[in-house]
């Protein structure tokens, strides 16, 4: 796996205010990526972006780590030195088997994640449209996704409901079943609102957002068919919406039994705010049904501890998988010899054959057939002794004695 590298920040070494400034969206992933191809000529990359990571992958026979960092800070307009210190970096089997367990949910906030394996998905498929996937990442990948498969038919890695977030929109999901034309606000755009937000993506509903930053909220809302709100705006949020998801940041509850009038309501009020943002006294609204982010974690603790116990297994099919991927690999890397072997072979043959020029056409084409099957039974062994190499990690040494025995190197130098 050499040449394979990965350098990147997540949840576990940088906070929310830092991963923002690094937070890549479609548009400009893509121009990232692009610029990278054409100022460092990579020719095979991923990038991984999410609310949670911001993480580059690719493949090169030298380190440039430095230069693409220094491309992610100019393009974020950032200091390198600043984003050094939150940096990871792996190379070879270590970049790979990272980029294993952030697909399959491992490396996840909430463990074994969903959402992760579509967004790696989205990326690998971003990759592919600027022809930015080569060979090496296009196995590595199906590798990872076949993993993943496994993981989910044979670990509980991904049973039930494992975050807050997703268990709130279960409920909403539910709510919203019998509702024609349901409508969710969104109140608070920080990290768990936003996760909320990318959750609320399978739901058929109108969406508003609110926020103090309305700013922040139009570039959530960039390209989607969402309407944005100020947080001064509240009220009409509340009137105007079937389910409100607070998210939002306050010392004290900013939604109470007062903000609604007198009628018959039915909506759906989540509180996921610490401190809390909605009042005791909404359960006492006829119609209003009011959860708060202690009812919602009493269901995910179940989940977790399932998952925690499928940790191992999961750990197991990732090994496996990597251990075939790294065979594939090995196998490519004589895959030249192989083909330079039976080249020399089959010019020998064709030497001999022309030898004997006095020979009928049907004598020839039987010929033919005879050399090109011995040619591929002699050739059987070196080649299974090769790949019995590979996985032993001796195949340098049978490499060089059949470039010694067939002159193969010399071979290639003159066909160039």
């Amino acid at each position: 796996m050499e040449g394979f590298r990965a350098l990147g920040l997540s949840y576990k070494t940088a906070p929310l205010e830092v991963r923002e400034k690094v937070t890549f969206n479609d548009v400009e992933a893509s121009q990232f990526m692009t610029k990278l191809k054409e100022t460092l000529s990579i020719e095979e990359a991923l990038l991984v972006s999410t609310c949670n990571r911001t993480e580059f992958y690719y493949n090169s026979n030298t380190d440039i780590d430095n230069e693409v960092l220094s491309v992610i800070a100019s393009f974020k307009a950032i200091s390198s030195e600043e984003l050094m210190k939150y940096f990871n970096f792996y190379k070879d089997e270590e970049a790979a088997k990272h980029l294993f367990n952030v697909s399959l949910g491992l490396e996840s906030q909430v463990l074994g994640d969903i959402q992760i394996s579509n967004q790696v998905k989205r990326a690998y498929q971003q990759s592919a449209d600027l022809e930015l996937a080569g060979p090496h990442l296009h196995r590595l990948m199906h590798t990872i996704f076949f993993a993943n498969k496994r993981v989910v038919q044979e670990t509980r890695l991904q049973d039930g409901t494992a975050s807050v977030a997703s268990v709130a929109v279960d409920l909403i999901k539910g709510f919203v079943g019998n509702i024609e034309d349901p409508r969710i606000a969104l109140v608070g755009l920080g990290e768990i609102g936003q996760n909320v937000l990318e959750n609320l993506d399978g739901i058929e509903a109108s969406i508003t957002l609110v926020n103090r930053t309305k700013s922040k909220a139009e570039k959530l809302a960039d390209g989607k068919n969402i309407k944005v709100l100020e947080l001064s705006d509240l009220n009409q949020a509340l009137s105007e919406n079937d389910v409100i998801i607070s998210a939002v940041s306050t010392a004290s509850p900013i939604i109470s039994a007062s903000n609604f009038g007198e009628g018959v309501l039915h909506k759906l009020l989540i509180d996921l705010s610490v401190p809390r943002s909605m009042s005791d006294d909404l359960d006492t609204v006829p119609g209003i049904s009011l959860y708060n982010v202690d009812q919602l974690s009493e269901r995910t603790e179940k989940a977790r501890k399932l998952r925690e116990q499928a940790i191992p297994s999961a750990q197991e099919i990732v090994e496996e998988e990597l251990l075939g991927f790294n065979s594939w690999k090995s196998e490519m890397g004589v895959s030249p010899t192989i083909q330079r072997l039976k080249s020399t072979l089959d010019q020998i043959r064709k030497e001999e054959l022309a030898r004997h020029k006095k020979l009928s056409d049907k004598e020839m084409e039987l010929l033919e057939v005879v050399t090109k099957s011995m040619i591929q039974k002699v050739i059987k062994l070196p080649v299974l002794q090769l790949k019995a190499a590979c996985k032993r990690g001796e195949a340098e040494t049978l490499v060089g004695v059949l470039n010694d025995l067939f002159n193969l190197e010399s071979e290639e130098v003159e066909k160039k």
